[in-house]
């Protein structure tokens, strides 16, 4: 991905009706200039944190992933839907909360990741991306905003973590997460190596206080989009007034100076961050550890292993 362009839409947004995040998705497209080629392939990849425990709160409302995915429909894409999510496999996190529900009726393809290519990064990390990352022309990110109990807060830049497959993701917390500016490195070097496209952030209802999993709603009612997901993190960050040199992910953009770094130099073609912000919107105060403690890798591993099981026997 070239990070080009500091236009960052955001669009007051209170409900997930359709046709209101249809109408959303549609203007933000055409303010940041964004369009598909006929027959390109388009990777839509939302966040799929887990199936279990959070009633669907922590994933990207299914309502957004389907109005993403008709208005790649409407440019002529062809057209799949997956994450790799934290436990289980994209398809079953889909059907358990709705997205593949919403999206029936689309000619769509639901695609849980399989390893693809092993890929090193300029900072001299090596990650396995998906394969259905990699054969895609296209990819369009759907995170959800919310606060998380490791970073503070995360947008648009980290759900790209997602390109990575399965437990591969662990283990990246494991080797780097002694380091924070090391992992955050890994973290912001995924955008170069990422399809080209767009970011749609699901800021209807977020979740604040905690994350990944376990925070509570926060009706922040908006929905925001840009081609540049550094310049997205920073107007967001803006909105629920985080001092950005308290996000590690923003700090490592800046350091590096990418366009949209900079809040002086973003462009607003609808609401100002300004003017859609709040002084209410809580992230935790003391941080966890990145890397995790050994009985979570166990917990996770075993987790891991009982939804395979679980799966292959639902199939």
């Amino acid at each position: 991905m070239k990070i080009s362009s500091a236009k960052v839409g955001i669009l007051q947004c209170k409900s997930y009706q359709p046709e209101t995040i249809d109408g959303c998705v549609r203007r933000i497209a055409d303010a940041i200039s964004f369009r598909l080629p006929h027959g390109s392939r388009v990777l839509i990849k939302p966040n799929l944190v887990a199936g279990r425990g959070h009633d669907g709160l922590a994933c990207t409302h299914p309502e957004c992933v389907a109005s993403v995915a008709r208005w790649c429909l409407d440019q002529g894409a062809v057209v799949s839907i997956g994450d790799s999510p934290a436990f289980g496999n994209g398809i079953d996190v889909m059907r358990r909360w709705g997205i593949a529900e919403a999206v029936k009726s689309l000619d769509v393809k639901l695609v849980s990741f399989s390893p693809g290519e092993k890929m090193n990064l300029a900072g001299g990390s090596s990650v396995v991306v998906a394969a259905q990352v990699l054969e895609n022309d296209f990819l369009i990110n759907i995170p959800k905003f919310k606060a998380h109990s490791q970073l503070g807060v995360t947008l648009a830049v980290k759900n790209y973590f997602g390109m990575v497959v399965g437990w591969r993701k662990a283990v990246l917390h494991q080797v780097l997460g002694g380091d924070k500016r090391r992992f955050s490195r890994m973290l912001v070097d995924l955008l170069a190596i990422a399809p080209p496209g767009m970011t749609i952030i699901d800021g209807v209802m977020a979740m604040h206080k905690s994350g990944p999993l376990d925070g509570e709603d926060y009706p922040l009612g908006i929905l925001a989009g840009s081609l540049n997901p550094v310049a997205l993190d920073t107007a967001l960050l803006n909105v629920i007034g985080v001092e950005v040199h308290r996000n590690l992910l923003w700090l490592e953009c800046r350091r590096r100076k990418l366009l949209g770094s900079n809040a002086d130099l973003l462009e607003y073609p609808f609401l100002h961050s300004e003017e859609v912000s709040v002084n209410n919107f809580l992230v935790p105060d003391v941080l966890n550890p990145i890397r995790f403690n050994g009985v979570q890798v166990w917990r996770s591993i075993r987790q891991r292993v009982k939804m395979v099981f679980s799966s292959a026997h639902s199939g």
